[in-house]
């Protein structure tokens, strides 16, 4: 599924473009703390590079940075390394140790074994979920943090940090929302594949915590008939139809012109609502396209149903989407990552894709991670105060998981993104 392999997140490079309409509808967001948050973005970029004070001494920190060099994820490689090394142009900073992954689980093995092997204290990386699942038992034996780029929750574990958008965080961030909007009962309709399977465990927490009712979820195959059956059997249609189709035989059944009218103006009335009032929808692209176009069909409307969806639905501008307009998905807030764009493209000369923010953020962190009393701990890396990155504030949990600040975004019938709630700037807003 595209939330686990790297072309998914080569794809997103242009996370929400210039297409997002910047809305400020704001959430009761607590202010920011720049005493108890740091910051990882990087400095304005300088006017003439050329003229940059030298690099200042290296910490005595060890970081092992694990990334594709080589095979068919090289191109994404090459843009982790750049990001972690413009991250770690600061001073103070630790020397980077990167090993090349051959985009394979076993290439990330042998990384990891030989940087550990160097003595390194700290691993960034690997970028998948198969690479970061053959490196945790190693670094695990060894003792050593693993930061990893991959967005597969399962992937967390206490020492083994998910720092992808997850699941897990998106639908957080929105039940909270719907919750404070009123809702009351959730549906889920999702693909019977594994990123569905993450859908199932993340709603089942986000909907406790957000004081909803255990949610309703149905699964779909990968064809449009069980889509079609599954939607049919989600939306109730027949039994919801029922006594409006037995009022109109009865007013047919006179068989008179009062009768006759009565049928008439009762086939214009709305069936009733649904028994949900929140419907996530576990699509994207086609299989969007597909759903979209049955909801209507089976009297699911945004007049009666908030649409909740995965990040994915920030490039569906241009798909034409109105059985859904109003829907909303979580994402970071493209201009939070401005400042960054601009550092990254005045060094390297091209804007940088959406996975370079969390290779950034990562050797950032280790750059924190070095100054901090102590060094590397669990502690330090576990710490409650949070930090302010490139897609926003988030803190790393002591089983793996991650606290994330997240925008709001609404889709309009076309498509098109707008922003109605920005990123919290405090971890102690509800849903991060």
């Amino acid at each position: 599924m595209a939330y686990r392999l790297a072309s998914a997140l080569r794809a997103g490079s242009c996370l929400l473009a210039t297409s997002v309409l910047y809305a400020c509808a704001g959430g009761p967001y607590a202010p920011y703390q720049p005493s108890s948050i740091l910051s990882l973005q990087p400095p304005p970029p300088q006017p003439n590079p050329a003229a940059a004070p030298p690099a200042a001494p290296q910490s005595n920190l060890k970081v092992a940075f694990l990334a594709p060099e080589t095979g068919p994820e090289s191109d994404v490689g090459a843009t982790l390394v750049n990001a972690a090394q413009l991250a770690l142009a600061a001073p103070g900073s630790p020397m980077l140790d990167i090993r090349d992954t051959a985009s394979t689980p076993e290439g990330a093995a042998a990384a990891a074994t030989a940087a550990i092997a160097a003595g390194d204290q700290l691993i960034i990386g690997p970028l998948s979920s198969r690479e970061t699942a053959a490196v945790a038992p190693i670094a695990a034996k060894a003792n050593v943090p693993v930061l990893a780029f991959t967005n597969d929750s399962s992937q967390a574990a206490p020492g083994v940090w998910v720092l992808g958008s997850t699941p897990e965080e998106q639908f957080r961030r929105l039940l909270f929302a719907a919750h404070d909007d009123n809702r009351s009962h959730v549906s889920a309709l999702l693909p019977q594949t594994p990123y569905g399977d993450e859908v199932v465990a993340a709603l089942g927490q986000a909907a406790t915590q957000a004081g909803f009712p255990t949610p309703n979820i149905v699964r779909y195959g990968d064809d449009f008939s069980s889509i079609n059956q599954t939607v049919r059997d989600l939306a109730d249609y027949a039994d919801r139809r029922a006594p409006l189709d037995e009022k109109i035989r009865e007013a047919r059944a006179k068989r008179d012109a009062e009768g006759r009218k009565e049928a008439a103006d009762l086939g214009k009335q709305p069936i009733p609502p649904p028994s949900f009032d929140v419907l996530v929808v576990g699509a994207t692209g086609q299989e969007l396209n597909e759903i979209e176009s049955l909801l209507p069909y089976y009297d699911l409307t945004p007049d009666q149903v908030r649409f909740l969806g995965p990040s994915g639905w920030a490039y569906a501008s241009g798909l034409g989407l109105p059985a859904i307009a109003g829907g909303w998905f979580a994402a970071p807030d493209p201009a939070l990552r401005a400042q960054f764009v601009a550092a990254y493209s005045a060094k390297f000369a091209a804007a940088p894709p959406v996975i370079a923010d969390v290779a950034y953020d990562a050797a950032s962190l280790a750059r924190v991670l070095a100054a901090a009393p102590g060094g590397v701990t669990p502690a330090t890396i576990t710490s409650q105060a949070g930090f302010a990155g490139v897609d926003g504030v988030f803190a790393l949990q002591s089983d793996g998981h991650v606290k994330r600040g997240l925008a709001i975004f609404q889709v309009h019938s076309d498509g098109t993104p707008e922003m109605i709630q920005p990123s919290p700037q405090s971890l102690a807003a509800p849903g991060t």
